[in-house]
């Protein structure tokens, strides 16, 4: 039986639309406010989805079951095996003493917290949202920045803030690939509009990382390192998006941008050094002293980096479309989801024309980013001489100590695939539409909202890229600015998603805190998407010489 999606089933946007909030309500109040486990907060919300999905929406309760089965099957694979294999890395590093090693060298670059935060979260952070996304800069990062001393809610809330403006070409141009690709935009076209959208935000984002974490005084104190990262990170994101194309944006600007300031901490230095590891934390000299550089032998450096290293390796290689493509023709299922696969159909004004809707999953385990992961691990652990019985017991102790994690993964994407199957979430886009000369502002602040329920710049554009074209057609805006809005507008809602906050209290091993990350990270996701809104505002009516086509 095939059923189709209605998105005002009330005959009143606005009581729909409150219906529709219901299940992403709950689920926020519940781990925000009311400090309720984040399993429990998921479960929470997903049984309030259910509930609109089969009672409001008229959605048959089967299909609505098994929409949730399928978020949850993604929601292991490939984000669970990503915070699983990372976790099992930064396990078998932490045993064997190698953080501290890393913590010395580091400090041999600077022992200063502030350009720490620069180098790791944002540049490094930047590399690893390029090659792999879908998680990985975060749990890596928040790992490292753990390791390194800094404060749980340091690392797991900065983490989350300096992933941000690399997003919307993270895992090789994904994201605006697959915009392009479903809802038929010019590839470079829009990949060149979010390359003059995102350059200024790359340039902000690092100034707001370090105000976030110390205070404006201490921020501008490195002001002159902060400028250097992100010019340097800017520059190299607008002239490939905008000469050459989305897959190496990210890669090509992480890299220049640190190159750029290691080299320039050469020559510079702050004048007072920052060791304070907490959030605005005011007593620097009372803070635990980094150990030195000096009492480690060059090859104790080299096998403390190793692993690293191999990691990066292992990540771009998976992250390429040729090893994809090969890894999946020879092992890559397709399970399609009997009851729900091209049953579900979507209507205008969110589609041209009603199309139905695939439910299929992949059992990609070969190409998937966690899998290169995990092989990175394995070989870093031989490097480091486990013996084989040492790395399976530490990878157990690893699937156990992150099993509620994983259970809060699944759920989460049960929420938010149950909300696509449903319809609920694209109520939610069309009340950003109804906003008339406002739209270019209210439909940036849907792409925002797409990630934050989604998770993936990447489903955001998926979900809302078609809907921007038609409004911005009907508008008689220009598609293209639209449909980069929807991913700029997305990067910032990225922080905020349950996923990410997930992935960065595991990092941390900061389980049943992921209120206060949520707590303390959204009003930096709203405020940075609210400046991204105002920029496309001023593209669209100030601005519009930055809509021509320069190449």
């Amino acid at each position: 039986m095939v059923w189709q999606q209605v998105y005002d089933p009330f005959g009143s946007m606005v009581l729909s639309t409150l219906l529709a909030a219901i299940p992403v309500v709950v689920m926020l109040a519940a781990l925000g406010f009311f400090h309720i486990k984040a399993h429990i907060a998921a479960a929470l919300g997903l049984a309030a989805a259910f509930c609109v999905a089969v009672f409001a929406y008229s959605m048959p309760a089967a299909m609505a079951g098994k929409a949730a089965l399928l978020g949850g099957f993604t929601g292991l694979l490939p984000i669970g095996w990503i915070v699983l294999n990372i976790i099992f890395l930064q396990q078998l590093c932490e045993q064997n003493g190698s953080f501290k090693v890393l913590q010395a060298s580091l400090s041999g670059i600077t022992n200063d917290r502030r350009l720490q935060l620069l180098l790791i979260a944002f540049c490094f952070g930047a590399f690893f949202e390029g090659a792999a996304g879908f998680g990985t800069p975060v749990a890596v990062t928040a790992g490292i920045l753990i390791g390194l001393g800094f404060s749980p809610l340091a690392a797991s809330g900065l983490s989350l803030i300096a992933n941000t403006a690399p997003v919307a070409f993270g895992a090789l141009g994904s994201p605006v690939i697959t915009l392009a690709k479903v809802h038929g935009y010019d590839l470079m076209e829009v990949t060149a509009m979010i390359g003059r959208q995102l350059p200024f935000f790359s340039l902000l984002v690092p100034f707001w990382l370090i105000w976030a974490f110390a205070g404006r005084k201490a921020m501008w104190d490195i002001w002159p390192a902060i400028l250097v990262t992100g010019l340097s990170f800017a520059i190299p994101q607008f002239l490939v998006s905008n000469f050459i194309g989305p897959e190496l944006v990210d890669i090509i600007a992480a890299l220049v941008s640190m190159a750029s300031l290691i080299l320039f901490l050469r020559v510079w230095q702050p004048k007072t050094v920052w060791t304070s590891a907490s959030l605005k934390g005011r007593e620097a000299e009372t803070a635990r002293p980094a150990e030195s550089v000096g009492k480690y032998t060059r090859a104790e450096l080299v096998r403390a980096w190793t692993p690293w290293l191999i990691l990066t390796v292992f990540v771009f290689i998976w992250g390429l479309p040729p090893v994809k493509a090969y890894f999946n023709t020879l092992f890559a299922p397709k399970f399609p989801m009997d009851g729900l696969h091209n049953l579900v159909m979507r209507v205008p004004p969110v589609v041209p024309h009603a199309e139905p809707e695939a439910a299929v999953y992949v059992f990609n385990l070969l190409s998937a980013t966690g899998t290169g992961i995990l092989l990175s691990a394995i070989v870093g652990a031989l490097f480091m001489h486990y013996s084989l019985g040492a790395i399976v017991r530490t990878f157990f102790r690893t699937l156990w100590l992150v099993r509620y994690s994983l259970l809060t993964i699944v759920l989460m994407l049960a929420l938010g695939t149950l909300t696509r199957y449903s319809g609920t979430d694209t109520t939610l886009g069309l009340a950003f539409a109804n906003t008339g000369a406002l739209y270019p502002f209210f439909g940036t602040l849907m792409g925002w909202l797409g990630v934050a329920m989604t998770g993936s710049d990447t489903a955001s554009n998926v979900l809302f890229g078609g809907m921007q074209k038609v409004a911005a057609e009907q508008l008689g805006l220009a598609p293209n600015l639209m449909g980069a809005a929807n991913s700029s507008g997305g990067v910032m809602g990225k922080m905020i998603d349950a996923q990410s906050i997930v992935v960065a209290s595991t990092a941390t091993r900061w389980i049943n805190h992921e209120g206060d990350i949520l707590r303390f990270v959204f009003f930096h996701s709203f405020a940075l998407a609210v400046l991204v809104g105002v920029m496309v505002t001023l593209q669209a009516y100030v601005w519009p010489f930055t809509l021509l086509v320069i190449r």
